[in-house]
């Protein structure tokens, strides 16, 4: 299968079956079996929910900032450094880990967060598969942006 648009050939449907297998498990877990949820006795929910809406709050921002690159009207020509990817270099897959980690969050599910650790190495995986093929399309360039800018987190002072 041929890579799309410098995405991993997989990516789309596997970042599907993982949405909804994390979905089953976090909503099983958090709700009906309640296997791993003990430590909400532990942590206020009003806690847990103002981490939600934090990390939410974030992965809205990285979402909606990250999908420049998506749009097919205003495709970028270069490597983009505006907007999250000033911050982060896979700014719509971080936004999709932070939603998991929110929703883990909120009913302190640890099936949830151990099922997120594996979805992390997935994103991971692709990430670094795509970003092979932004240094080989981009060269110095890409190169330059990767030394200034965190993959996952932001590199603290290495601003322009």
């Amino acid at each position: 299968m041929k890579e799309k648009n410098g995405e991993h050939p997989f990516g789309d449907a596997r970042q599907l079956i993982l949405l909804v297998l994390f979905l089953v498990v976090w909503a099983g877990d958090s709700f009906f079996l309640r296997i791993s949820t003990f430590l909400s006795d532990y942590v206020s929910l009003y806690i847990r929910l103002i981490i939600l809406g934090l990390v939410l709050i974030a992965a809205v921002y990285f979402s909606k900032s990250g999908h420049v690159v998506t749009s097919h009207v205003h495709r970028a020509a270069g490597v983009v450094s505006t907007g999250a990817f000033r911050y982060v270099r896979h700014p719509l897959y971080l936004a999709s880990l932070l939603f998991y980690l929110g929703l883990s969050i909120s009913t302190a599910s640890l099936l949830s967060l151990a099922l997120l650790v594996m979805i992390f190495i997935f994103y991971n995986y692709i990430a670094s598969y795509e970003e092979k093929l932004l240094h080989k399309k981009f060269g110095e360039e890409y190169r330059s942006y990767k030394i200034r800018t965190g993959k996952w987190v932001p590199k603290i002072g290495s601003g322009d």
